[in-house]
């Protein structure tokens, strides 16, 4: 089988044997370390060099220096053009801010603290009693003094009226 290798890709396996780990390493010191974007820039230095492939291959002595130019120069260009865009805001402080699931919890608590507010003051015991300090029946008829009847009746009559409370202002679920 012939080699079918053309001159260009020739040049280019030897620029890259020759010169892209030096490169890589002077490129490493520009970027501060970020192996990825080093590596992004020996790429399109490398490139560059072989849409030049024609100029290179008539340059005399080494052409390191020309590829070590380019480098330093996307690195520039990358600089600049991070500053041009504005700056990307820190997340951090998102973060702290209450999830939606907590200020629709506080709008559904104060939502049922007026509707609640709506019932007269025997049911709202017997729903206090029962719901919220999670009482049984018995239990609430003791600390409200009254018959353990009277207590779901009340309870029954408590959360009918506060379903119709709510409905007027709209909560449906």
């Amino acid at each position: 089988m012939a080699d079918r290798t053309t001159p260009d890709e020739e040049l280019m396996r030897a620029l890259y044997d020759e010169h892209a780990g030096p490169l890589l390493a002077f490129v490493l010191r520009l970027v501060a370390g970020d192996r990825h974007r080093a590596e992004d820039v020996v790429q399109e230095t490398l490139v560059r060099a072989w849409r030049n492939a024609e100029q290179l291959q008539r340059a005399t002595g080494s052409i390191r220096p020309w590829l070590v130019t380019v480098a330093r120069r996307i690195v520039i260009d990358g600089h600049r053009s991070r500053k041009a865009r504005p700056q990307e805001v820190d997340p951090t402080p998102l973060e702290m801010m209450p999830a939606t699931d907590v200020i629709d919890r506080a709008l559904r608590l104060m939502t049922i603290s007026e509707a609640l507010g709506d019932l007269s003051q025997a049911h709202r015991e017997a729903l206090v009693e029962t719901y919220f300090k999670e009482r049984t029946v018995s239990e609430a008829a003791e600390v409200l003094r009254v018959p353990a009847g009277t207590v779901r009746s009340r309870v029954f009559y408590a959360l009918r009226s506060l379903r119709l409370s709510l409905e007027e202002r709209g909560v449906t679920e």
